[in-house]
């Protein structure tokens, strides 16, 4: 029988040996797509949850900073930025008082091209001269007090300033934080680098803190709250599929809509699995880019068992800045010391402009090469890069496949085909 991975914008077919019973290789649900996503956005625009209309927020002269993420989720901004800025426009704020800003967290910095991208040529001569880039190291972010877990809450100064703020994002599921979008364009989008690293480090391995989880989720409450504190008021969330394709979008309060976009995100991207699985095959697909590819890998954790075989595919085209996380990862003798050195704050000076997502990634990759055994098919790396991080190389699937044979002649198989964004729940 044949099996499939979604892999680097196309598909990877494969079979499996005869000893190897498959569990599950089902993909994402295929959700209905909208036909016209400007349309589904004006739709969203006015039919609010748990907030009046933009038109009602706004007031004539009010100041707007108007929030957008960065390459690294596939949020289709443009099609969101004009509608909002015609709806601030009818209650009497005129463009030259809406800053635009890319909330980027630490992620690289988009490119020009990258970001006009997102803006969208119809919103980029309205926009002139008032679309920023957040610096998250910048000595300009405002320190606006401490939330109710001690943390110092600094954030992008054009938000501290504005009267009005909202936020244009993408609800998928995420390994830590539940799912993202909703109040995550805040935090980690405009705070300051101490306030991200605060944040990261202290929930990182926190128990509570789990993919498809909000209720009693420290990183996420303490995300709502920092959100609340910067005065987030309006949130659009796309809810994209596996080849991020605009399935529906959400509007209104940033915490009202996007539990109602998370419970249908859910419904789509849940996968009920029998049992945990003695090996997993994932891929990274759809979250192919930069630090996006490890959430499949994370996700991969609730499908196996402990001490259970990973496959992982993921093309890592983009893998240069891999390296000096690889680095650390091989002189840290384990998680703990890796997670230590995190909150001592002893962050090489190579790092940090790859953002503090990417190089804390040392924890749980530690932890995984620690309690399972990983064999990683990759483009991007060298067998000699991989092998640093304790994981197994693999040129091809069907190398990887074989090498997990040797070793486990029977086994239960899972296979996760879209591994970014399935949220595999056992019974």
């Amino acid at each position: 029988m044949s099996y499939y991975l979604n892999y680097s914008g196309s598909r990877i077919d494969f079979s499996l040996p005869s000893g190897w019973n498959v569990l599950s290789s089902k993909d994402c649900a295929k959700a209905p797509l909208v036909e016209d996503a400007a349309k589904e956005v004006e739709r969203a625009l006015d039919n609010p949850i748990g907030t009046p209309r933009l038109e009602q927020l706004a007031r004539p002269g009010m100041k707007v900073a108007l929030l957008f993420d960065d390459t690294q989720r596939p949020t289709p901004s443009h099609f969101a930025i004009p509608a909002i800025l015609n709806r601030l426009n009818k209650a009497g704020v005129t463009d030259n008082r809406v800053t635009a800003i890319c909330a980027r967290g630490t992620h690289p910095a988009p490119s020009p091209e990258q970001l006009n991208a997102k803006v969208g040529q119809e919103a980029l001569p309205r926009l002139q001269g008032r679309i920023f880039i957040h610096e998250a190291q910048s000595p300009e972010n405002v320190f606006i007090g401490k939330d109710r877990f001690g943390t110092a809450v600094e954030i992008n100064k054009h938000v501290a300033e504005a009267d009005l703020v909202i936020g244009i994002g993408s609800c998928m599921p995420h390994p830590y934080a539940g799912y993202s979008g909703g109040c995550k364009i805040i935090m980690p989008g405009v705070c300051s680098y101490r306030t991200i690293a605060d944040h990261h480090y202290t929930w990182l391995r926190n128990k509570t803190c789990k993919l498809s989880v909000l209720e009693g989720n420290a990183w996420y409450d303490e995300n709502v709250e920092m959100a609340r504190m910067a005065g987030l008021a309006f949130k659009v969330d796309f809810l994209p599929n596996e080849t991020n394709q605009v399935i529906r979008v959400f509007a209104g309060d940033p915490v009202e809509e996007h539990r109602q976009a998370a419970e249908f995100a859910a419904s789509i991207f849940n996968v009920a699995l029998p049992k945990e699985a003695d090996i997993v095959i994932t891929s990274a697909a759809p979250l192919e880019i930069g630090v996006q590819a490890t959430k499949s890998l994370l996700n991969a954790r609730l499908a196996v068992k402990t001490g259970g075989t990973i496959i992982w595919a993921a093309a890592e085209k983009q893998a240069g800045p891999l390296m000096s996380l690889i680095e650390q990862m091989a002189a840290a003798p384990s998680a703990n010391e890796y997670h230590r050195k995190l909150l001592a704050g002893n962050i090489p000076d190579s790092l940090k402009p790859f953002g503090i997502s990417f190089f804390m990634l040392g924890v749980p990759f530690k932890e995984l090469s620690e309690q399972y055994r990983v064999i990683h098919y990759t483009e991007g790396l060298t067998k000699e890069q991989v092998e640093l991080m304790n994981f197994e190389y693999a040129a091809t699937l069907e190398e990887a496949i074989q090498l997990a044979h040797k070793t486990t002649p029977k086994a239960d198989v899972t296979i996760l085909p879209s591994g970014g964004t399935i949220i595999p729940c056992v019974k």
